[in-house]
C-alpha cells in the first residue's frame, strides 16, 4: 500500500475501545491511518455516504443496531467497502458467522495489538479488493454471453476473435462438453417417414434372400 492515507471508519460506541484502538494503529509507522469514529449505524451509514472510506472496523453491538444485523445494514448500504468486526471475547462464534456473511476478518479486542490491527486492516484490503475482481470480471463474463451473436440462418456462432463456429464447436471449446449427434423423434419422422423406413426394410430383406 506504500504511504497512502488510509481512511477508517471506526464504529464503536465504547469511548474507551475506541481510543485505544486508534493510538495502537497509529502507532505502527509506515502506515499512515485517518480515523473517523461514531458510535451509531445511522451514523456508520451517513459518513459512508460522504467520505470515502477504505476501511470499516465495525463492533456489532451499538446503541441502535445490535448482532449480525450491523454487517447486514452496512453490506446492503456499501457492498464494496471491506469490513473488520470487532468483537469481546465472548463473541467469537458470533464473529466467525459475520465472516461468513462477507465481513474480511475479526478482532478480539482483549487481544489487540498494534500490529495485529494493522494487518487486519491490510489483509481485509487486499482481500476485499481480489473479491471485487472477480465479481466484475464474472459480470463482464455474464455480460458478454448475453450479447453472444448467432446467426438467424445457419445458427454458427461468433467468437470472441470474429470466428463462425458451429454451435457444439463452440460450446465443446468454451464448456467442456462433448456432444453425441442423434435425430429426435420429430426430425426421426419428418426425415425418415413411416413409408420409407418400411420400403427401407423390405428392399433390405429382398437383397438378403
Amino acid at each position: 500500500m506504500g504511504s497512502k492515507l488510509l481512511k477508517v471508519l471506526l464504529v464503536e460506541d465504547n469511548p474507551g475501545d475506541a481510543r485505544y484502538i486508534q493510538h495502537i494503529a497509529t502507532e505502527t509507522t509506515g502506515v499512515p491511518i485517518q480515523f473517523v469514529q461514531v458510535d451509531r449505524l445511522a451514523s456508520a451509514l451517513t459518513t459512508l455516504d460522504e467520505t470515502e472510506i477504505d476501511v470499516v472496523l465495525l463492533d456489532l453491538g451499538l446503541p441502535d443496531s445490535f448482532g449480525l444485523g450491523t454487517l447486514r445494514s452496512i453490506r446492503a448500504h456499501n457492498s464494496r467497502v471491506p469490513i473488520v468486526v470487532l468483537t469481546g471475547l465472548d463473541d467469537s462464534e458470533l464473529a466467525i458467522k459475520a465472516v461468513s456473511e462477507g465481513a474480511q476478518d475479526y478482532l478480539v479486542k482483549g487481544q489487540l495489538d498494534n500490529q495485529l490491527v494493522v494487518r487486519s486492516i491490510r489483509y481485509a484490503l487486499e482481500r476485499q479488493k481480489l473479491l471485487m475482481n472477480l465479481q466484475d470480471a464474472l459480470a463482464e463474463v455474464k455480460k458478454l454471453k448475453a450479447l453472444l451473436p448467432i446467426c438467424s440462418h445457419c445458427k454458427k456462432i461468433r467468437d470472441d476473435d470474429g470466428y463462425w463456429q458451429a454451435v457444439e464447436e463452440y460450446i465443446g471449446e468454451n464448456a467442456g462438453v462433448q456432444f453425441s449427434h442423434t435425430l429426435c423423434p420429430a426430425c426421426m419422422q419428418k426425415l425418415y417417414p413411416a413409408d420409407l423406413l418400411e420400403r427401407l426394410r423390405e428392399k433390405s430383406k429382398r437383397e438378403d434372400s
